[in-house]
């Protein structure tokens, strides 16, 4: 007798557009490329096929929220393949490090999943885009990716998702983490299909505006989250409108502005992240702003409850 060959292995290749699909006309850098293209210019031939699915065709920097879910959706319907590997997912490079993490705070299987992009047009002489493609697509069959969670690829760099930020508007390098060891707890909640909670964001700075958070509240944002100066400072001003926006019913979760390092209540002075804490904001010790927004909607959307919030947040940090 003959036995029958096993089932082809697969890795799913979902793109969404960004610059690494991106060609250069007289209106500036626009998505163009679709699977099929991006595959050919890496001329990867390794073991497996790859089963292509172009989601979307959008710069990340005009995705909506709607959008990043979908992203998250299509790599759970891929996964519940069982003959598929890992996934790879080509995304802009301007809100990766939202979209890959939100893909993380879902990634429940131990198959791979890895982000890659581009920093200069597929078009461009010194392209990038081949280069971190061939990577990802290696990454995945890398038995050392399996179990770590959501990966991003981009300048010879593997990172994980979580705490990933974009450090360079130009280098091929185009991404950092501000701990690459981070805790990684996860939402066992299913992937919310339509609308989801609005998350405000603001920077804050001298001599910002505590209107600010006033209005996000009389706008009915859910959450609202500070990129505080320092280790999550800010003026006393600010800590009366948190006062009254938790009031409110809001979750407010303040982080720090500064990439590196830890976010700790430390000072106090009427604005310190002390006095924020007191007034019934979630300090965020790792996750900086974006990612922190995303965790945020993620979380209300699930209607969790603040003292779940506050844990997610606590366990992200330790």
């Amino acid at each position: 007798m003959t036995a029958n060959p096993p089932p082809a292995r697969s890795t799913v290749l979902l793109t969404t557009g960004g610059t690494i699909a991106a060609q250069t006309t007289a209106d500036g850098a626009v998505p163009a490329l679709g699977a099929d293209d991006l595959l050919s210019a890496t001329g990867d031939t390794g073991a497996g096929t790859v089963r292509s699915v172009d989601l979307m065709s959008v710069d990340s920097s005009a995705m909506t929220v709607a959008d990043q879910f979908a992203v998250v959706r299509s790599i759970a319907e891929a996964l519940a393949d069982p003959e598929v590997d890992g996934v790879v997912v080509t995304h802009g490079t301007d809100t990766m490090e939202e979209t890959a993490f939100l893909a993380d705070l879902y990634c429940l299987d131990e198959r791979p999943v890895v982000f890659t992009g581009a920093q200069l047009p597929a078009d461009h002489p010194h392209a990038d885009g081949p280069r971190n493609l061939g990577a990802a697509l290696a990454a995945v069959r890398d038995p050392e990716s399996r179990g770590r969670g959501v990966l991003v690829v981009a300048g010879g760099r593997v990172l994980p998702a979580r705490g990933l930020f974009k450090v360079s508007t130009t280098d091929t390098a185009a991404f950092d983490s501000v701990r690459t060891d981070l805790p990684r707890p996860v939402l066992t909640d299913e992937i919310p299909i339509g609308r989801t909670a609005r998350v405000d964001t603001f920077a804050l700075y001298p001599g910002v505006s505590p209107g600010l958070i006033a209005a996000a509240v009389a706008q009915n944002a859910a959450g609202i989250v500070l990129a505080a100066t320092g280790s999550g400072n800010t003026h006393p001003d600010i800590t009366a409108e948190v006062v009254l926006a938790v009031a409110h019913g809001v979750t407010v979760v303040v982080t720090s502005r500064v990439p590196y390092g830890e976010v700790s209540a430390t000072y106090g002075g009427g604005g310190g992240a002390v006095d924020l804490h007191r007034a019934g904001a979630i300090v965020s010790p790792w996750l900086r702003a974006p990612q922190a927004r995303m965790a945020l909607i993620a979380l209300l959307t699930a209607r969790s409850s603040p003292e779940a919030i506050a844990e997610f947040f606590s366990a992200s940090g330790t």
